[in-house]
């Protein structure tokens, strides 16, 4: 990755942890919030690739998990984004043929990443983590995330490859 795409990570992921901890959460939505950090991690990996992928979430799950209001263990958000990024990742050439392989993989990471944060909330035996809340917040966290997945992804993945397009997507689009 380039340093211009370096910044450009850097930035969209400060953008989207602090306008969803700022904005987002304050919205009395029913359910759960849309997780616009979760769309700035995917998108990405659609672009750069698994071990990118999983870098950014790290990172964005280590935000995540220091920004206030922290009310939970550092590390289980970034172990969590680590893995959807990585996930995320693995679908980058499917992604540039289809326009639904992104807002399926949007779909996924948003339950994958509500049952895994959950289930290590689970383990380490945070008393807010029971079957009802987890229930009750996977239907909306998933439908708030794929439903702004067609307007967030793609524009992301497109200015992501516009600072520094890469050999393979400059040939294709030149």
């Amino acid at each position: 990755m380039t340093t211009a795409r370096v910044v450009l990570v850097t930035l969209l992921l400060a953008t989207a942890v602090v306008l969803q901890t700022v904005v987002l959460s304050r919205i009395p939505l029913p359910g759960a919030t849309p997780d616009l950090v979760l769309l700035v991690v995917v998108s990405l990996a659609l672009v750069e690739g698994s071990t990118a992928g999983c870098v950014i979430g790290f990172a964005a799950g280590l935000l995540l998990d220091v920004v206030p209001p922290d009310d939970g263990q550092v590390g289980r958000w970034a172990f969590v984004l680590s893995l959807v990024g990585w996930f995320a990742g693995k679908a980058v050439d499917a992604a540039e043929s289809s326009a639904l392989v992104p807002v399926l993989v949007v779909g996924l990471a948003a339950a994958g990443s509500v049952l895994g944060y959950a289930a290590i909330g689970f383990a380490l035996g945070d008393p807010r983590v029971d079957g009802a809340s987890v229930l009750r917040a996977l239907p909306s966290a998933v439908l708030y995330d794929v439903l702004l997945a067609p307007f967030l992804v793609p524009l992301l993945m497109r200015l992501t490859r516009r600072v520094e397009p890469t050999a393979t997507y400059a040939r294709t689009f030149r």
